[in-house]
């Protein structure tokens, strides 16, 4: 009878090097930065003014799993409004975020596709 064993030269160091990747890929926390301050930077031209206070509290919040860009605060509590709109008090949406997003992602998915290139070009086995 034969040996059903197979035996795999360098899957121990292959097992290593992609949950490794999987790390990297989970923590792009450069990346999430770099296109948090781009699409902020842009939402800055977008967003309606009339005492620049809502404009004054676009920023881009460090995360370790997503790029996020808020704005409003307590003593500024229309951004919501604003951006998605309130159809019972006749306030339109002016979705200055979101459109600042979409007006940018030719430029930021080449961050996102860099960053997930040098994870996986990290993978090293046989």
């Amino acid at each position: 009878m034969t040996d059903p064993t197979v035996r795999v030269e360098g899957l121990d160091q292959l097992v290593r090097t992609m949950r490794k990747a999987g790390e990297d890929l989970g923590a792009l926390k450069d990346a999430h930065a770099a296109v948090g301050r781009m699409i902020a930077a842009q939402a800055q031209a977008y967003v309606p003014r009339r005492t620049g206070a809502l404009a004054g509290t676009i920023r881009a919040a460090r995360q370790a799993r997503k790029a996020m860009v808020v704005a409003g605060r307590t003593s500024v509590p229309y951004a919501g409004p604003i951006h998605w709109g309130w159809p019972s008090r006749g306030i339109a949406a002016d979705p200055f975020l979101s459109n600042a997003a979409t007006d940018t992602e030719s430029r930021w998915v080449p961050i996102y596709l860099k960053d997930v290139q040098a994870a996986v070009d990290q993978v090293k086995g046989a």
